[in-house]
């Protein structure tokens, strides 16, 4: 009878769980979120407990206290008449966040507001929308980076082998003809599909990723590193480049990221500063990754992240942004991979951001101690006329290696 009562006691526990955990967005919930009307509320993981029999990571067990914490969530959503979404643990920052949309018409700086003084929240912020960076203008000629970069040469120093690049942009085709049988893994944080294959996403992860010497399409950056896919953004169609993000998805694929161990971190996108994923970056960066952007040309600063304190700003090298501190590499007609197994021609500082990406793998592989500072000293190697720093590939390779990466011939031809 004791053990009967005993396993009632149980089953009563999971089905509480069960209902009292908020429910999940069904698969198209991410996408149609209107961003004025909805709010990301973060309530405290448990800090971790250490225990004398089991390996000690120094990490928060995301299950502890779910069920309170689901209940918090559920009455500050009754008390302030928000409907509760979706949420997601990010041990990275101690906390769990919770997704929550207001009532047409309802103030949401008036509720953001009211969150904040609420003892039980850890921060509160309304949501942001980011997009990609890249151009719809006419190709122009073919200029391959691969020539301008003496790609072939960097090759034999280093191809990005082991090194983990996280891309945090649209879907990728990874059955494409160029990206098949590379180190991929693929997650999709806006919805429960599997993720479409999306211009965008696959142009990057063609321009670090794509095989060299097959015979077709094009030759990556980095072909031996491993891509961490993480589709955070949505395309309206699937023929164009323009995508949408929102500060929940990008957070949870940054999460992601730092779970597992991204060195290298590709934000081809922009938006308004999202105080959420600033505290993501700045983990990221206390770590030593790496974190690439690309500079939005219609912002003065270049915009978000790019503009951010410890990120890496990427224009393209024909540009003539005003930001401070930014670096320039090739953005204009650029070969790549495309969904429906195609190659084709982008432009944009979105695909700038992805050679940068790309070469930065190539530079850990040779010396995996490199910090940020350093890869920006490696990367700035040379100024055009604008005072601009062009990234000069061979250079950073060189600097790397500590020994010469291009027209080595040539130059030891002209040293004797």
């Amino acid at each position: 009878m004791m053990l009967r009562t005993s396993l009632l006691a149980v089953l009563l526990a999971v089905c509480g769980l069960a209902t009292t955990l908020p429910a999940r967005a069904d698969p198209e919930a991410n996408a149609p979120l209107a961003p004025d009307r909805t709010v990301l509320v973060m309530l405290r993981l448990p800090p971790p407990h250490f225990r004398p029999d089991v390996a000690y990571g120094g990490n928060y067990d995301v299950r502890a206290g779910r069920t309170m914490r689901a209940r918090i969530a559920e009455s500050l959503a009754r008390e302030h008449r928000l409907q509760l979404v979706n949420e997601w643990p990010m041990p990275a920052l101690g906390v769990d966040c919770f997704v929550m949309q207001a009532e047409a018409g309802a103030s949401v700086g008036a509720i953001v507001d009211a969150l904040a003084r609420d003892a039980r929240v850890e921060s509160v912020q309304a949501m942001h929308s980011f997009s990609t960076l890249a151009y719809n203008d006419p190709l122009y000629p073919l200029q391959p980076a691969a020539m301008q970069w003496h790609l072939d040469e960097l090759h034999a120093r280093a191809t990005g082998k082991g090194v983990r690049i996280a891309e945090v942009d649209t879907g990728v085709e990874v059955d494409h003809p160029d990206l098949a049988g590379q180190r991929i893994v693929a997650r999709n944080f806006v919805d429960a599909t599997d993720g479409p294959a999306e211009v965008h996403g696959t142009a990057v992860a063609g321009i670090m990723l794509a095989r060299p010497d097959n015979a077709q399409g094009i030759a990556g950056i980095a072909p031996d590193a491993r891509l961490l896919a993480l589709r955070a953004c949505w395309s309206p169609n699937a023929a164009t480049s323009s995508a949408t993000c929102n500060s929940f998805t990008l957070a949870k694929a940054l999460q992601f990221a730092l779970d597992e161990r991204a060195q290298v971190i590709n934000l081809s996108l922009g938006g308004p500063r999202d105080r959420l994923l600033e505290r993501l970056i700045d983990v990221a960066l206390a770590r030593g990754v790496a974190v690439v952007a690309a500079v939005d040309r219609a912002v003065r600063d270049g915009g978000f992240p790019a503009s951010y304190p410890g990120v890496l700003a990427i224009d393209g090298s024909e540009g003539q942004h005003p930001a401070l501190g930014l670096l320039a590499a090739p953005s204009r007609d650029i070969p790549t991979t495309l969904p429906n197994r195609r190659w084709g021609f982008v432009s944009g500082s979105s695909f700038a951001a992805a050679h940068v990406t790309a070469l930065i793998a190539l530079l850990l592989e040779l010396d995996p101690n490199l910090q940020a500072t350093q890869l920006r000293t490696a990367l700035a190697s040379r100024k055009d006329e604008e005072a601009v720093p062009v990234v000069d590939a061979c250079a950073a390779v060189s600097q790397a290696a500590r020994s010469c990466a291009c027209h080595c011939a040539v130059a030891r031809a002209a040293s004797d």
